[in-house]
């Protein structure tokens, strides 16, 4: 019997299963494709916030050796706009990564910590019961597990299973999108796009990616049927129906094809059985926040099932997964609708695009909008309390190096300014750093495993109520 079957192996799969390892928990990971699928090779964005879980977590540098450093500017609807100045990060760049390279590095780091990876299997029923999840294979083949967690993409069998349901809005317009080169100068580019924004004509983009391969967005009306893969030919159509000309757009790196449909599941959790990544939430890529939504829903849960397996947790945190992570992926169905809209050929949609344009090179508006995308203005619910409270830490410097590096083994951590206090008998759950020299305008933080801050102040009495919200009872 395992303590956690998960069904999926992309990145939110992947990332569950190595949050789990590194507390022991028996991880089998079921993924339907029989070989890992390489022959996609869409490239994806980290943003912000999901490189620093990959500091966090000693991934960063075998990750930074296969990807390209971006700028995070002009990520909100494609409005070009520059990357402000002094962003609360040590990691305030967005990283351009092949999609399977990220899958293969985050599987890789779940079989080294432990996790079983079984491929050519998937999902094909479930029943739950007190004692856990029984799981039938295709085969007919039954698994049993304490817990069982869908992550096996937007058409999830898990989610339909247990009858959860995923309200929204169905596809209406498609979208292409890939990587290639072009025969123009980059100028001419720039002109022509401009003059089809400016006279209101469709949503176009072409921006340069490096190494003279550009990044290509147009809309896919009339163009070859949706379930087959668009071809060179359909962007090549678009862009002369749209700008006259196809720019000599050639030797395509990745082409693909998306929808709008957007949807959310109302519920992550039932009984034994919870949902993460695009099973949970579906929404158009603007801004490229869907990969990292799913593996920031999985460094959220991870720490906190695999409390409640190894007989620590607080009687309801589990339920927090659903209170904490349901309204971050509403904020980010809400803020796709919004680019989408802003990509209308409609005349008030092309207004309300000038104006916000305007309102970005304001700074505050612009880097409100980049916090949103890179998902570190994210506050969770903690209750009253100074601001920091319910956020993420940013990667400060402390004697010992790094924050970020202290949290390798997906631990709590106090990091004491005062050297008064100490985490008791929750030290197997929780360490200490006594820093007197630490960058901080607070005296204590309770950092959880997932780098939010769970607790600031120097009192020992409410840093132990705070231990026991978070960490259970003490050891002994």
């Amino acid at each position: 019997m395992f303590d956690v079957i998960i069904a999926g192996c992309g990145p939110t799969g992947a990332m569950l299963a190595a949050e789990l390892r590194l507390h022991d928990v028996r991880v089998l990971v079921l993924e339907k494709e029989p070989v890992p699928v390489s022959s996609f090779v869409r490239i994806v964005s980290l943003h912000i916030r999901s490189i620093e879980l990959m500091a966090m977590r000693g991934l960063l540098d075998r990750i930074l050796e296969r990807g390209r450093r971006r700028p995070v500017g002009g990520i909100f609807a494609a409005i070009a706009k520059p990357t402000p100045e002094g962003l609360d990060s040590a990691h305030a760049y967005q990283l351009g990564i092949p999609q399977p390279v990220v899958n293969h590095l985050l599987e890789e780091h779940a079989i080294e910590l432990g996790a079983q990876v079984r491929r050519g299997c998937s999902v094909a029923g479930l029943e739950q019961d007190d004692e856990g999840v029984t799981v039938e294979l295709p085969s007919g083949e039954q698994l049993r597990s304490r817990y069982l967690v869908g992550c096996d993409g937007a058409r999830s069998t898990v989610r339909k299973r247990l009858g959860v349901g995923f309200p929204g809005e169905p596809s209406r317009n498609d979208t292409l999108m890939g990587e290639m080169e072009v025969g123009v100068p980059q100028e001419e580019i720039a002109a022509r796009v401009a003059e089809i924004s400016a006279t209101n004509k469709r949503f176009l983009m072409i921006k340069p990616f490096g190494e003279g391969v550009y990044s290509v967005v147009v809309p896919a009306a009339g163009v070859s049927d949706r379930a087959e893969p668009p071809t060179l030919e359909d962007f090549k159509q678009q862009l002369r129906t749209i700008a006259g000309t196809d720019f000599g757009v050639h030797s395509p790196r990745w082409l693909s094809r998306f929808g709008d449909a957007t949807r959310l599941a109302e519920r992550y959790r039932v009984g034994r059985v919870l949902l993460a990544g695009d099973a949970a939430h579906i929404h158009p890529p603007a801004g490229g926040q869907g990969l990292n939504l799913g593996v920031q829903d999985a460094f959220n849960l991870g720490w906190k099932l695999a409390a409640q397996i190894r007989g620590w947790a607080p009687e309801t945190l589990l339920d927090t997964y659903h209170a904490e992570r349901h309204p971050v992926a509403e904020d980010v169905l809400d803020n796709t609708r919004a680019q989408v809209a802003l990509t209308s050929a409609e005349p008030g949609s092309q207004a309300v695009r000038r104006l916000l344009t305007e309102l970005m090179d304001f700074d505050e508006v612009n880097r409100y909008l980049i916090e949103k995308i890179t998902a570190i203005g994210i506050r969770y619910d903690f209750g009253e309390g100074p601001d920091l409270l319910g956020r993420r830490l940013r990667d400060i410097e402390v004697k010992q190096g790094n924050l970020y590096s202290l949290l390798h083994r997906g631990r709590g951590l106090l990091l004491d300014r005062t050297g008064r206090l100490t985490v008791g008998g929750w030290s197997d759950r929780v360490d200490h750093l006594a820093d007197p020299t630490a960058v901080l305008d607070v005296p204590c933080v309770l950092l959880r495993p997932d780098g939010h801050v769970a607790w600031i102040g120097d009192d020992q009495q409410d840093l132990d109520d705070h231990l026991s919200r978070w960490f259970g009872e003490p050891a002994g």
